[in-house]
């Protein structure tokens, strides 16, 4: 049952009569402000805009950016609290060094010196391949570019990638497939112009908030929202239609809708006979894909499937939105690509309000994946086996391009050949393995066999605790360059204080590296726009085109979209709008998908579905939002999401601590009982370390495709081990109804 709207005399009561008023001196504790920047938040894909305010080089406090058009002013719990970090007491500002009492402080000569050397003498006793480099999808485009360049010509191995790869690799490669280009086709302005919505595992709300204004704008306009999830997140409370279905059975579920589509003839004919390729195949595929077969695969009700069905069906416009929910799977690009079958067949693309995307999950895990940080791939989101495209890069780098090693292996399989005993050496920077990689167990366990590890960082993170050198690097707001938002939008970074104390710009440590590396001469950068425009040359061409691109443009025109070819080209915010895509065929292609089960399914022993996400106050491995007082106030701890039915059959009450197992693992918490998520299924979310990490439970099986590992799908068993402590968490829930749920 829905509650009553709050009234404004409520929330005075709640939070006190100042609610609507600027606090006194602005949001910098009165001080006096030496400086305003314009620039991003650090967090999700979103990027929004917001001006740091500073005094006496440090970041004191915020104002909203009104102008800037993607969030208008707009800015989540994170997004205000962001500025917080800078000056925190954990802030790393010297290198360190292991010892037997733990870290030491040492200089840069030293540490670096150290670096290189485990470098050279690893790589000459085991081979090039045995050192290998994490990059991170939250760096600027700027460094993510560099990092590739290091991995093939300073470090001379195959084996770099990025933790982009756990978050939107299975939507890049569905899409790539599919249109043949990975980024969304639309910008998000084409949101309030559908006429139907239909959001499929993606926690809008507290996973990418301003996304919410779209869609309720869409809303104002008449148009009706689905929402698809095992959990009644905040955005289903608000949708007209929920389809709460079991984790791992999204492809059953668009595929019931494609069946119903074409048998209720309401497939865009002409469009699909003149724009895209495969129909038969993908019709062939789930011509048994009845509504009653779909009720039983996903636990939906039929007729809830085939209302679904007839909302898109029959509405001119629509846009749908996805994120890890379906694509953190061992079958995510399958996933992906049952939906963009949904929208090619109604013809849903390359129109104003008409598309499919992805909501990208990291800061820059756009164009963190465009310039040559993952294993297989080089800047402009070229192909590391095409032989064209080592020709274009390595023009541009001054090398032969059989001096590019070939491509290497994906994050997770990283861990797996150091248990393998192929790599012996790792270089990290601003990833937390530990936290962030399925089977929390075996990662420490890999981490602990490596030869040597270097970490660069900002702060002390659970996995920098397993390193033999750290070295402080720079946060977000301490350097300059470029980010690709969600939406495909190029945006700047402004630098608004130095790094402390001795910490360094990260671009800076890798640069020094290859100048002791003997390789140098590749990395002849004195700043970040250096690598700027090495990158648009770079990219000249390929299909993430960026050479048009300049910073003057980004700050003039509040960013561009790629492709973006010359400096006269106004950019590219909606893809395919004269019907012809980026494959081969010019021709969208549909793909045959055949509903398969995920890498592991409930049985007697595990007879419940676990799955896995964020809370709005954290963020990722929480190595930032973790040290940010009011947003661990606000979470202070991990919950585990229980139906009222299942904890009534265990005897658990609210805020009992219950052990939930796995196969790998085990972890206590407490119970958090809400009528809002799935009687067979638990929640719980992944931004703590240690004893508190779900991932001690995930496992490690990859989509074939994508090598992103299957974070929402595990099974797993539950017991009551604990009472209440006497004041539990307070939490707020409302009914709903999931329909059938066996």
């Amino acid at each position: 049952m829905a509650r009553p709207p709050v009234t404004e005399e409520e929330l005075v009561d709640r939070y006190g009569p100042h609610l609507n008023e600027t606090p006194p001196g602005g949001w910098d504790a009165g001080l006096e402000i030496d400086r305003e920047v314009k620039t991003h938040c650090c967090f999700c894909g979103q990027q929004c805009g917001v001006i740091l305010k500073v005094h006496d080089d440090e970041v004191v406090g915020f104002e909203p950016w009104y102008d800037f058009p993607f969030n208008e002013g707009k800015l989540c719990p994170k997004g205000v609290k962001r500025y917080l970090q800078g000056a925190h007491p954990d802030r790393l500002t010297e290198p360190m060094e292991r010892s037997a009492d733990g870290f030491t402080h040492v200089g840069w000569d030293k540490a670096l010196d150290r670096v290189a050397t485990e470098i050279r003498r690893i790589q000459d006793a085991y081979g090039p391949d045995s050192f290998a480099l994490y990059g991170g999808a939250s760096l600027t485009t700027e460094k993510a570019y560099l990092l590739g360049k290091f991995a093939r010509l300073g470090i001379k191995t195959a084996n770099i990638d990025y933790n982009g790869r756990l978050c939107m690799v299975s939507a890049g490669a569905a899409y790539k497939g599919a249109f043949g280009v990975d980024r969304a086709p639309n910008p998000w302005s084409d949101i309030p112009l559908a006429d139907s919505v239909f959001v499929i595992g993606a926690n809008v709300a507290e996973c990418a908030p301003i996304t919410t204004s779209y869609i309720w704008r869409a809303r104002d306009n008449g148009a009706k929202l689905i929402v698809a999830d095992p959990r009644v997140t905040p955005i289903a409370r608000t949708a007209d239609l929920f389809l709460g279905l079991r984790p791992g059975t999204d492809s059953a579920l668009m595929g019931t809708i494609l069946h119903i589509l074409i048998e209720r003839d309401m497939v865009d004919s002409e469009f699909v006979a003149a724009h895209t390729e495969g129909f038969e195949e993908a019709a062939a595929a789930v011509e048994s894909y009845t509504p009653a077969w779909g009720a039983d695969i996903t636990g939906v009700p039929a007729a809830r499937i085939e209302e679904a069905a007839e909302i898109w069906g029959r509405s001119d416009t629509g846009m749908l939105l996805h994120a890890r929910g379906i694509e953190h799977q061992s079958k995510g690009v399958e996933n992906v690509r049952s939906c963009i079958n949904v929208a090619l067949a109604t013809g849903k693309i390359g129109r104003p309000g008409a598309g499919v995307c992805m909501i990208t999950g990291q800061g820059n895990g756009q164009g963190g994946r465009e310039h040559g940080q993952k294993c297989d791939q080089l800047p402009g989101a070229r192909d590391l086996r095409n032989p064209e495209h080592r020709s274009a890069v390595s023009e541009v780098w001054g090398c032969d391009p059989d001096d590019l090693p070939g491509p290497g292996v994906s994050a997770q399989e990283i861990m797996d050949k150091i248990h393998e005993g192929e790599i012996k050496g790792l270089l990290s920077i601003c990833f937390n393995p530990v936290v962030s990689l399925p089977d929390s167990n075996h990662t420490v366990e890999a981490l602990d066999n490596l030869e040597f590890y270097g970490v660069v960082d900002f702060f002390l993170s659970e996995s920098a605790h397993h390193a033999d050198i750290v070295l402080p690097g720079s946060l977000h707001e301490e350097d300059e360059g470029t980010v690709t938002s969600a939406e495909g939008r190029v945006i700047k970074i402004n630098e608004a204080v130095p790094p402390p104390g001795n910490a360094r710009r990260d671009w800076e440590i890798v640069c020094d590296l290859a100048r002791r590396l003997g390789t140098g001469r590749y990395f002849d950068f004195e700043s970040s726009r250096d690598i700027f425009e090495e990158l648009r040359r770079a990219s000249a061409g390929g299909t993430a085109d960026y050479a048009g691109i300049t910073w003057e443009r980004l700050e003039a025109e509040n960013g561009i979209f790629w492709p973006c070819p010359t400096e006269d080209h106004p950019g590219t915010p909606r893809f395919f709008e004269d019907g012809v895509f980026k494959t081969e065929s010019g021709r969208a292609k549909f793909a045959a998908i055949t509903f398969r089960p995920p890498g592991e399914e409930i049985d007697d022993e595990y007879p419940i579905w676990l799955t896995t996400g964020r809370v709005i106050s954290q963020y990722l491995s929480g190595t930032q939002t973790r040290r940010i007082g009011p947003l661990t106030e606000q979470y202070p701890e991990p919950l585990c999401e229980i139906h009222p039915s299942l904890a009534e059959e265990h005897g658990i009450a609210h805020g009992d601590i219950v052990r939930v197992r796995s196969r790998r693992g085990e972890i206590e918490l407490p119970a958090k009982i809400v009528t809002t998520i799935r009687p067979d299924t638990v929640f719980i979310p992944f931004h703590w370390p240690g004893a508190k990490a779900v991932n001690q439970l995930t496992h490690r099986i990859l989509d074939p495709v994508s090598k992103i590992p299957e974070y929402k799908v595990s099974v797993v068993n539950i017991e009551r081990v604990a009472a209440a402590p006497a004041e539990p968490v307070d939490i707020r829930d409302v009914a709903v109804s999931f329909g059938e749920t066996r």
